[in-house]
């Protein structure tokens, strides 16, 4: 059996911490997590149009192993410069790699789209998302806000507010996994227009409503249900979605199985979404272990650590849109009010 961990958020990993800014004329924010130490980083994209930062260094037959934190953010591309804030804070308290006397903090980064969502962005010659990325930092701690927050203040799903969403569970072996989700795909995380989610059957006790899968299935449930076939944010084909996550571990892996761990994670979108890792979707999850446990799984326990990354994830997901709350100038309702 699953359980959580004490806060149900991704520090429950040892070693972690999430810092949340937004603007709510902007209808935008960031998130960034932060390591406490050095963590070993994979990750995935399985969105056919991400927008990231950094992400070729992880790939496993690269140099760098290990990063200092990871930022996720709206703004679309603008939104890429929430990392260069973040490095900004990370420099002034003598973080990073050291190169040559130099010390450069390693921040990837990914994005969503959430330019068109009711919100101001006549931000003028520069996006604030610098800016913001650097009091994200300042703003880091191991209790943070979900829903209507950071990287998902401003999501939308189809025919729902989207939202940050945070999970975590304890495995037998002792190990813990967490996820973090901005939630902001074309698809939709419930079954059909019900009140329902796609993930239910992977919910621990009722952290997002504890209703189950309907019973019987509504007319609705096989509609490819997409948020740009809604006029009020977008013609029918027209682009810009995404969900960006992290899924972090306190086990001992590699940077191969790191990986493998982000890969895992995604199988959770497919669980909680649908659907997902569209064409109009830049869907992108970041591994992160600290290690923290000392734990190194055995064959078989790194399977259960694979299995329980989707099913976290699929949770995380659920949780951010579950957790939404209204704001004024809103396309979307959210889920409380269905």
């Amino acid at each position: 059996m699953f359980r959580t961990g004490p806060r149900n958020l991704i520090t429950d990993v040892a070693g972690l911490r999430v810092g949340n800014t937004a603007d709510s004329k902007l209808k935008s924010g960031v998130t960034v997590v932060l390591c406490d130490e050095p963590a070993v980083a994979g990750f995935q994209v399985l969105g056919g149009a991400p927008g990231t930062r950094e992400t070729d260094l992880l790939e496993p037959q690269n140099s760098i192993v290990t990063v200092h934190a990871v930022v996720l953010s709206g703004g679309s591309a603008f939104g890429l410069d929430a990392a260069s804030g973040v490095q900004a804070a990370l420099r002034e308290k003598n973080i990073g790699v050291e190169v040559g006397g130099f010390r450069v903090p390693i921040v990837p980064a990914a994005i969503l789209f959430d330019l068109r969502n009711g919100g101001d962005k006549d931000w003028g010659r520069y996006p604030p998302y610098r800016d913001l990325g650097y009091e994200a930092v300042q703003a880091a701690t191991v209790d943070f806000e979900i829903g209507t927050a950071g990287a998902g203040t401003g999501a939308l799903t189809s025919g729902l507010k989207g939202g940050l969403g945070s999970a975590s569970t304890v495995l037998d072996s002792g190990v813990t996994i967490g996820a973090l989700a901005a939630v902001n795909p074309t698809g939709s995380v419930t079954v059909g227009r019900s009140r329902h989610f796609w993930a239910a059957p992977f919910e621990i006790g009722d952290e997002f409503g504890g209703l189950g899968y309907p019973e019987p299935m509504p007319d609705d449930a096989r509609k490819i249900l997409l948020k740009y076939r809604d006029r009020r944010v977008g013609g029918h084909g027209e682009a810009g979605s995404t969900t960006i996550a992290v899924i972090a571990t306190d086990a001992v892996l590699t940077k191969a199985s790191a990986k493998r761990l982000a890969i895992s994670a995604h199988d959770g979108f497919a669980r909680a979404i649908w659907p997902t890792h569209t064409p109009a979707d830049g869907d992108l999850v970041f591994a992160l272990a600290t290690g923290t446990s000392g734990i190194e799984l055995g064959a078989d326990a790194a399977i259960d650590l694979f299995a329980a990354a989707g099913a976290t994830m699929a949770r995380a997901i659920s949780r951010g849109v579950h957790a939404a709350t209204p704001a004024d100038g809103d396309l979307f309702p959210v889920w409380s009010s269905r």
